[in-house]
């Protein structure tokens, strides 16, 4: 059973007519990461955006913190897990576009209007974009690594980063997924945004995926030019995951692995709307002993 958290709401005046996104960001007392991630939205955006930060604890300094900046808050003094955090966010969005940033990314010159650009292409709601990671390690199809520009506040070397990051070669990528990502408000409320059965939060993107798949969007492109560096902090580390992936299998027939490889094709270059799907055998039977292992 999930207790829900007691969340306040701490909604920031201002004239929000003139916001181009929504960006939600959750944290969990990392406050020197999330200093730079709002600093470089601030430095790097070409509009001005509503920023909402859902506060986890903030026993480090966070809460006092975010009260005197110009962005509104939402605040559990427990960690209340990615999905009731970006949920409790998501209701002080004030725009027609939800962005949803961790407090460990770097925002790139031009993040914001690549992905602003891409979505006047498209001309209608049933998308789902997300900017390019630029990460110190790893082997993510979608993101470019390796490319170290520090993995925590005291080491991140910005000037150097603000020289290179426009001169890595990347194509746009088929899968979307995960953050930076934008979403349309009309299909965040269809989709009741990110399942607080997968709380804290583990496999809930894929989910939010399958969701926006049901409610017919066949768009899942990642942007090549909306670039982040991804500090790759590990706060997962400190919370103990749910069962993501059995919960994921039961709930949708299929594997999580079948969704990104064989429906998002994550990482591939993108080729335009994505063909409709049938799970075949192998893939029904993976998801079924996902389903039924302890």
């Amino acid at each position: 059973m999930i207790n829900a958290p007691e969340i306040t709401l701490h909604m920031r005046a201002g004239s929000e007519q003139n916001f181009r996104f929504s960006i939600l960001i959750p944290t969990w007392n990392n406050l020197e990461l999330l200093q730079i991630c709002l600093s470089s939205i601030q430095k790097n955006s070409a509009f001005r955006h509503q920023v909402i930060v859902h506060v986890n604890e903030g026993t480090d300094g966070t809460l006092d913190w975010i009260k005197q900046q110009p962005v509104s808050f939402t605040y559990s003094a427990n960690n209340a897990g990615v999905c009731f955090a970006l949920n409790a966010a998501a209701s002080l969005a004030v725009t027609d576009y939800i962005v949803y940033m961790n407090d460990d990314m770097y925002a790139c010159p031009g993040w914001d209007e690549a992905l602003w650009q891409e979505i006047q292409q498209i001309g209608h709601e049933y998308f789902f974009l997300s900017g390019t990671m630029i990460e110190p390690s790893g082997a993510n199809p979608a993101s470019i690594v390796p490319h170290n520009y520090g993995t925590a506040a005291a080491t991140f070397n910005e000037k150097q980063l603000l020289n290179d990051f426009s001169s890595f070669g990347k194509s746009d990528w088929s899968g979307a997924g995960w953050p930076p990502n934008v979403v349309h408000k009309k299909l965040w409320n269809l989709t009741g945004g990110y399942s607080i059965e997968f709380s804290p939060g583990f496999y809930s993107d894929p989910d939010f995926c399958m969701k926006l798949w049901q409610c017919g969007v066949r768009i899942f492109k990642g942007v090549n030019q909306s670039r982040v560096y991804h500090f790759q902090s590990k706060s997962t580390a400190r919370v103990k995951a749910n069962n993501g992936r059995q919960l994921f299998a039961s709930k949708w027939g299929i594997p999580s692995s079948f969704l990104y490889k064989e429906i998002l094709r994550m990482g591939e270059p993108y080729t335009g709307p994505l063909p409709e799907f049938k799970a075949g055998m192998k893939a029904r039977l993976k998801a079924f002993w996902q389903r039924v292992k302890l």
